[in-house]
C-alpha cells in the first residue's frame, strides 16, 4: 500500500511546478516575441497615400515591404529564375546581338511574363564605370529565348539587368531583376564618377530635382525640367511620364523606383529607396518631341 504525501509536501509540489510553468511560458513568449524589437520596427517610410499607374504590373516598394530595402541585379540568380545568355563576349564598338533565356527552378524556359511599363522585358545595360547607360526591350520567340540589338561602344567589363515580372500558371507574379557580366576585351580605361549634383543638361533640357535619400527611407524625389523656350511638354513613355534606374557604385546594385502615375505642374515624383550608404548613379529616361533623353546624375547617401 503507497504512501499519501503530507499536506506541506503537496503544496510544497504545487509552488515548484507553478515556478517551472511560468518559466516555460515566458521562455515561449519570448520566442515569439522575438526576445526585443521587431525586425521593422526601425524602418522609417515617407510613403502615405502613393499610387501606382494601372497596368504597371506587380511590384513592391522597399519600405513597404517591413524589411530593409535590399539592391537587385547582384545575382544571375533570385527567386527561382536564373539569366542564361547564350553568349557574354563583344566586340567593343560593333553591333552585336544579346540573346538570353530567363529559366525556373527546374530548368525549363519562362515564357510567360506580365506588361509592366507597356513591355514584358525591361534590360538595362551599363559598363562598371556606370558609363554608357542604355534602356532595351529584347523580343521574345516561342521558345523562350529573348534577344535584342546590342552594341558595347568602349572595352570593358559590362553589366545586363533583365528586369521583369515572371507568371507563373496559378497566376502569380515574381517580380525579379537578374544581372550578369558582358565583356568587350580591350584596353579598359574607367572614367570616374561625375561629382554630385542635383541638376543635369541634356540636348538643351535642364533636369534638376528635390528630395534627400536617407537609408532605408522611402522618400520623394520631384524632377522638373526646362528648357531655353520654357517649360517643356513631357510626353508618356512606355506608360509613364519618367522612367528612373538607380545603381549603386561598386557591386553595381540596382534600385526599383517608381513614378507617381501623373506629372503635376509639369514635374514627375519618384518614390526611391536606399538600402545603404553609399554613391548612386540616376539615370532618367524622359520623352519630348517624340524624342527620349537621359538625364544622369551622381548621389550621394550619407
Amino acid at each position: 500500500m503507497s504512501a499519501v504525501p503530507d499536506r506541506s509536501t503537496l503544496r510544497l509540489a504545487l509552488v515548484v511546478g507553478g515556478l517551472v510553468l511560468a518559466v516555460l511560458l515566458g521562455f515561449g513568449l519570448g520566442r515569439l516575441d522575438g526576445g526585443g524589437p521587431s525586425a521593422s520596427a526601425g524602418l522609417d517610410s515617407a510613403l502615405g497615400e502613393h499610387t501606382h499607374e494601372p497596368g504597371t504590373g506587380a511590384h513592391q516598394h522597399g519600405a513597404d515591404q517591413g524589411t530593409a530595402a535590399e539592391a537587385s541585379g547582384l545575382s544571375v540568380t533570385s527567386a527561382g529564375y536564373t539569366l542564361t545568355p547564350v553568349a557574354s563576349t563583344f566586340t567593343a564598338a560593333r553591333p552585336g546581338e544579346l540573346r538570353f533565356q530567363v529559366r525556373d527552378a527546374q530548368r525549363r524556359p519562362v515564357t510567360r511574363f506580365a506588361v509592366v511599363h507597356d513591355k514584358p522585358m525591361h534590360l538595362i545595360v551599363v559598363r562598371r564605370d556606370l558609363t554608357g547607360y542604355q534602356h532595351l526591350h529584347p523580343t521574345m520567340a516561342a521558345d523562350g529565348t529573348w534577344s535584342v540589338p546590342l552594341t558595347l561602344p568602349r572595352p570593358g567589363v559590362w553589366r545586363a539587368y533583365a528586369d521583369f515580372t515572371a507568371l507563373a500558371d496559378d497566376g502569380r507574379q515574381t517580380a525579379v531583376t537578374l544581372g550578369v557580366d558582358l565583356v568587350a576585351p580591350g584596353g579598359y580605361q574607367p572614367r570616374p564618377l561625375p561629382a554630385p549634383a542635383t541638376s543635369a543638361t541634356v540636348d538643351g533640357f535642364t533636369v534638376s530635382y528635390q528630395g534627400t535619400p536617407q537609408t532605408g527611407l522611402t522618400v520623394p524625389l520631384t524632377f522638373r525640367f526646362g528648357a531655353a523656350g520654357g517649360t517643356p511638354t513631357l510626353e508618356r513613355y512606355l506608360g509613364a511620364y519618367g522612367h528612373l534606374v538607380a545603381l549603386r557604385e561598386g557591386d553595381l546594385g540596382y534600385l526599383h523606383v517608381h513614378p507617381e502615375p501623373q506629372a503635376a505642374d509639369g514635374a514627375v515624383t519618384f518614390w526611391v529607396t536606399t538600402p545603404g550608404p553609399g554613391r548612386y548613379r540616376l539615370y532618367l529616361d524622359f520623352q519630348v518631341g517624340g524624342v527620349v533623353r537621359t538625364a544622369e546624375f551622381t548621389l550621394t547617401v550619407p
